[in-house]
């Protein structure tokens, strides 16, 4: 599998898909820097990794019907409770050309309007991941 044109991701929250409201989506993981400099380095900064981070950022095309965007990103918020999320390249099975990300995310923010006047109605969210994260290809 050469590059790909992100056209058909699968996003799955809280055993939701909703792909098709989903315009954009983005996954960093980071991990701590932790300085391990001495004096024996002979002026060169050594380091370690230690704790380990992700959040999952979307940007959604705001619908105020039953069971659309808003209505689910609303239960989610005012839940605080911890939601199990999927991303994935394609609707496609699980492979090693369509790796599934998979973790727990604390939807801890919701803004249903973020517009101006004339613009498409969305919303952008960023949660905190919740636990330990893995990458599955099967």
């Amino acid at each position: 599998m050469g590059f790909l044109a992100l056209i058909d991701a699968r996003i799955e929250i809280n055993s939701v898909v909703m792909s098709t409201m989903c315009k954009k989506v983005t996954l960093p993981f980071t991990t701590d820097e932790l300085e391990t400099t001495t004096f024996g380095g002979s002026g060169w900064r050594t380091r370690i990794g230690g704790l380990k981070d992700a959040a999952v950022e979307f940007d959604w095309n705001q619908d105020f019907a039953s069971s659309q965007t808003d209505a689910l990103l609303w239960d989610l918020w005012d839940s605080g409770a911890v939601i199990p999320v999927n991303v994935r390249p394609t609707s496609a099975s699980v492979g090693a050309t369509n790796p599934e990300y998979q973790g727990n995310a604390l939807p801890s923010q919701y803004q249903p309007f973020d517009a101006s006047v004339g613009d498409l109605a969305g919303v952008s969210t960023k949660w905190p991941g919740s636990g330990a994260w893995a990458r599955a290809v099967a």
